[in-house]
């Protein structure tokens, strides 16, 4: 008896050490494929610089974006750092809200996103691996640093991850100019967008304020994914605001909100504060 006591007190301690410890499986996969990515995308250190003629051919909502946020004028970049701590986030309308850290990056040469979140269960870490890359996208959840909890691919998730992709285009210029990303005038405050990428196709609906600040992009093209594996197309926002001079120069939103539009009322699942957004060449 006291032998197997003694043996789950090692077992326990020894869990613990390894939750405690900095290193995990999916962080480091994560850290690898960044690296990756990043050496792929490099730009050359005296890269150009954003101009005035470089978005002429966009619609008016789009270009009075880019000159109020101040882009122009500034270095073109391969890439887009963005970072969240303590985000309220649900996986579905039933489950836990949980306090997680993400951070993701988003790759302009082609399209590619790849997300970290950081968080716990009961004590137990809990990690995420959101990605989208050649075309494929998926979902991965991670307890325990080693048991998969979920791991969502497929159809459905590289159109999803692909409508993701573009809602954040905005905040990363140099997508605009890219040739998988096209769009058109529907109002002086609205400007439907469309990316083709993979055999996918994804579209939504910028809207912007009065000062030509995005405040939502809306889509029909992202499938919400249950923990079952069920995917289920919703309507799908993400709402922008209190926008704020960064110290590069650039104004950029500070709150971030992804909602899905039941029919029965809107579900919040992801409420967040960005604590900070850089790029790189």
């Amino acid at each position: 008896m006291f032998v197997a006591i003694g043996v789950m007190l090692i077992l326990i301690g020894a869990l613990m050490i390894w939750f405690a410890i900095p290193y995990s499986p999916v962080k480091k996969q994560f850290q690898n494929d960044v690296a990756a990515l990043s050496a792929e995308n490099k730009l050359p250190a005296d890269g150009e610089l954003f101009m005035e003629k470089d978005f002429s051919q966009l619609p008016s909502a789009v270009q009075k974006y880019i000159e109020n946020c101040g882009y122009i004028g500034t270095p073109k970049t391969s890439y887009l750092k963005m970072e969240y701590h303590a985000v309220d986030f649900s996986q579905d309308r039933n489950g836990p809200v949980l306090k997680i850290d993400y951070t993701q990056y988003n790759f302009i040469n082609e399209p590619c996103r790849m997300a970290l979140i950081d968080s716990s269960l009961f004590g137990i870490p809990f990690e995420g691996y959101d990605y989208y890359r050649n075309g494929s996208g998926g979902m991965k959840g991670v307890i325990a640093k080693t048991v998969t909890l979920f791991d969502q691919t497929g159809a459905d998730m590289d159109k999803a991850c692909l409508a993701t992709f573009l809602a954040e285009s905005l905040f990363a210029p140099a997508v605009l100019l890219q040739d998988y990303i096209t769009f058109e005038e529907i109002s002086d405050f609205e400007v439907r967008a469309a990316i083709t990428y993979g055999g996918q196709t994804a579209s939504g609906i910028f809207t912007f304020n009065e000062q030509y600040e995005m405040t939502s992009f809306t889509t029909n093209d992202r499938a919400a994914a249950g923990t079952d594996g069920s995917m289920e197309y919703i309507p799908w926002s993400a709402l922008c605001s209190d926008y704020r001079l960064s110290e590069s120069g650039i104004k950029y939103p500070t709150k971030l909100q992804a909602v899905w539009n039941y029919p029965d009322g809107d579900f919040v699942y992801f409420d967040g504060i960005i604590s900070g957004i850089t790029s790189g060449q």
